[in-house]
């Protein structure tokens, strides 16, 4: 057995040197790589000059101006098939100053057939029945039901058109 264990022992320094060699030969391999290796770094580019500019339109017209809104209302009323030209025609109603998010509806009754919603807006109750005019955007009320009364709005939508919209205002619990 003996000679078998130093066969063994033969074996493995014979590998073992093997390995040495090639681990020199790397080591070598990786030095000569880290000469020969250079860091490519593009500099950075220096910053533009900013060259401030004045402005200019001051003089101009603000296109946020009441002014140029409401000549521009005034052209879409004057168009005869136009939603907006029966709304700019007929008179105002006192809940129209209100818009609907400060609206509230309390109740409702029923008189002579005719359905009639409670409203409360600025701490006052008024009555509304249908066909009556409320809020900012040309509301009518088309139906009141016990619980909420719907309406159709004139808006304009995002290409500048003036449509119709139909909105809803619910009945508000007492604890509100």
């Amino acid at each position: 057995m003996k000679p078998l264990n130093v066969g063994v022992m033969l074996l493995a320094a014979t590998l073992l040197a093997a390995c040495a060699d090639e681990t020199n030969e790397l080591s070598q391999w990786m030095e000569q790589q880290r000469r020969e290796a250079r860091a490519t770094i593009t500099p950075l580019v220096p910053p533009k000059k900013f060259l401030p500019q004045p402005y200019e339109a001051a003089a101009g017209v603000d296109p946020y101006s009441t002014q140029k809104l409401s000549v521009a209302v005034k052209q879409e009323a004057a168009q005869p098939n136009s939603l907006l030209s029966a709304e700019m025609n007929r008179r105002r109603e006192p809940l129209e100053a209100y818009p609907l998010d400060s609206m509230a509806m309390v109740g409702s009754i029923t008189r002579s057939d005719q359905r009639y919603a409670l409203l409360r807006a600025d701490n006052l109750l008024y009555q509304v029945k249908s066909g009556d005019h409320l809020g900012l955007n040309f509301g009518r009320v088309m139906k009141i039901t016990e619980t909420d009364i719907t309406l159709r709005e004139v808006v304009q939508d995002a290409a500048g058109e003036w449509i119709e919209r139909t909105s809803t205002l619910q009945l508000q619990e007492q604890g509100r």
